[in-house]
């Protein structure tokens, strides 16, 4: 997988990573993927939400250790 942008909001607990996520799209190209990582656990379901919300895919989601991996495709 080819991501343009990955932000790091690791340590930042909810709606922290949603926000960062949603600055860090605006500056992006539709089609783009950002890749975020976080370690609040909430942050799974709010990314789901998220991306229903905003119409931005949600290509991938899951955890390695304690980081939870996002990828976001910009609409």
């Amino acid at each position: 997988m080819n991501i343009d942008k990955e932000i790091d909001t690791r340590g930042l607990n909810c709606p922290l990573p949603i926000l960062k996520a949603k600055k860090a799209l605006t500056d992006m190209q539709t089609g783009q993927l950002l890749k975020v990582v976080a370690t609040d656990a909430g942050s799974m379901r709010d990314f789901q939400a998220f991306a229903k919300q905003t119409g931005n895919e949600l290509v991938e989601q899951h955890a390695v250790g304690q980081e939870f991996i996002h990828v976001l495709r910009r609409r």
